[in-house]
């Protein structure tokens, strides 16, 4: 079968360049993560000869374990989002007497049962991702892959023993690892990687950083029981969110009775045998059974070979790429958080399938990074598309239009959360960025209960370039929290383009 190939820019029937020189592989890729399969998948599909290669299976991963299905499946969004949702029981374990539930006082929660149907459950994920490379004719190899040519790749396989394979093209997809705070006493601080396979539930949790990370164990932790301290160096959490729903999350966080320290960094740690004692930047202390370093991810560079081979790098040692995805070496190509781009699984996916578009299917198709949506799984989850209030006002060239809602949902009018003491202050918020001269939806946001689902959709519409007119002849459906999306038709706020963001906070 010709396969057509994108030879040095140009798209070319691959017979011919394959006269050339001969290769083990049309395309051999490092790393088989979300945008790693997902490339070698539909490569083999356009009739591509594809080997991957893949560090041996571990919840934990290091330079020497990782497994297929990357950090998604087996360490991050999955068995993240199984924790969350065994966190919200909690919640709704009290909602449910007044729903006519009659439920004894006493509820024990079982953490090793959780986490080994957790454990379960990815290794059942790491079988279906390695069946589907199987059944698309993938070649898999385990082992550490790393450059030795332009076209060259050498496997260290678990025994140590040592493999070099051949490609035309080389695909780099070997994503991100948690990074910890430079502190004296890190090492006695854990990664999200050991927070979702703690052998025991800690009783007294600090956790350092205001990302998605932090926040969503935060929720977790907290709506376990665990008493949950978060120290952030601003003002407020999740940092290039909306500045609106950034304060909505941090009021439902501590009205969940997690603890904030904003405008506070940890300096010290160290072992004593009430556990560990935490020292902040300001020299106050606090005693914890486990410390999480929620401060970032760094590219899974450092091993991969590149100064041999002329890959360049910038100064976090993600990998450099084009619009396509490609090097600067013409042959390497990557996708995913190693490229430090959009560092969201949905958005490896598309890049992985754009590359095999653009390599062997004949397709030259660039990523497109316009509203793409995303969610933050808090106990309620937050989620947006397209622009915030900020950024609308700072690129939009016409005033800026705000359309919000903020209410109680309608379970919470009957579950008694409105009056409960520690979440009585917990509403849902939902907002419409709008171009006043065109019309059209900038972004959209929404923090409350199922935002994530209902933002998908919304996410459509805005890609199809949806105005807020369009917006408000859409039947809603009712009772619903989702239509409030198409009833908001009475202005909050007219900012003029270039001017300072203002809020109701």
């Amino acid at each position: 079968m010709a396969r057509k190939m994108l030879i040095d820019g140009e798209i070319s029937n691959s017979t011919s360049a394959e006269g050339e020189q001969n290769y083990d592989f049309d395309l051999f890729v490092i790393g088989a993560g979300s945008g790693g399969v997902r490339a070698a998948r539909t490569s083999a599909g356009f009739g591509a000869k594809v080997a991957i290669c893949e560090l041996p299976f571990n919840p934990i991963s290091s330079e020497v374990v990782g497994g297929v299905g990357g950090t998604c499946v087996i360490r991050g969004c999955v068995p993240k989002k199984i924790l969350v949702y065994g966190a919200s029981f909690r919640g709704e374990f009290e909602d449910a007497r007044n729903f006519g539930w009659e439920l004894s006082e006493q509820i024990d929660f079982n953490w090793k049962k959780l986490l080994h149907n957790k454990t379960q459950e990815i290794i059942r994920l790491n079988g279906v991702y390695k069946r589907l490379l199987t059944n698309a004719g993938v070649t898999m190899l385990e082992g550490e892959g790393k450059l030795v040519g332009a076209h060259a790749v050498e496997v260290k396989q678990p025994d140590g023993s040592k493999q070099q394979y051949s490609a035309r093209h080389i695909l780099i997809a070997t994503g991100s690892r948690a990074q910890r705070a430079n502190i004296p006493g890190k090492e006695l601080a854990i990664t999200s990687d050991e927070a979702l396979s703690l052998d025991e539930l800690p009783k007294r949790a600090v956790i350092l950083g205001g990302g998605y990370i932090a926040v969503e164990f935060a929720s977790i932790w907290r709506g376990m029981g665990v008493t949950v301290d978060l120290f952030y160096r601003k003002e407020l959490p999740l940092r290039g969110f909306d500045d609106e729903m950034r304060a909505v999350v941090a009021r439902n966080l501590e009205g969940r009775g997690i603890k904030l320290h904003p405008g506070t960094n940890l300096s010290e740690l160290s072992k004593t045998e009430d556990g560990i004692r935490v020292v902040t930047d300001h020299g106050d202390e606090i005693m914890a059974d486990v410390v999480l370093f929620a401060t970032g991810r760094s590219p899974n560079t450092k091993r991969l070979n590149l100064e041999a081979v002329a890959v360049e790098v910038d100064k976090t040692r993600a990998i450099k790429v084009d619009e396509y995805s490609r090097s600067s070496v013409p042959s390497i190509w990557a996708v995913g958080d190693v490229t430090n781009r959009i560092n969201l699984t949905p958005v490896a996916l598309m890049e992985g399938t754009c590359f095999a578009k653009t390599v062997f299917g004949g397709q030259p198709t660039k990523p497109d990074y316009n509203f793409v949506p995303c969610a933050v799984f808090s106990i309620p989850p937050l989620s947006v598309v397209g622009l915030s209030e900020q950024q609308a006002i700072e690129q939009a060239k016409s005033d800026v239009l705000v359309y919000a809602s903020t209410f109680n949902p309608m379970k919470n009018t009957i579950s008694g959360l409105v009056f409960h003491v520690l979440r009585r202050q917990e509403k849902t918020i939902m907002k419409l960025v709008v171009d006043s001269e065109t019309d059209k939806v900038l972004g959209a946001s929404m923090c409350g209960p199922d935002a994530a689902e209902i933002m998908q959709g919304i996410a459509i519409a805005l890609k199809c370039g949806a105005t807020k007119a369009q917006f408000d002849s859409t039947v809603g459906i009712h009772p619903s929290a989702a239509e409030e999306f198409v009833t908001m038709r009475s202005l909050t706020r007219r900012v003029a383009a270039g001017s300072k963001a203002k809020t109701n906070l």
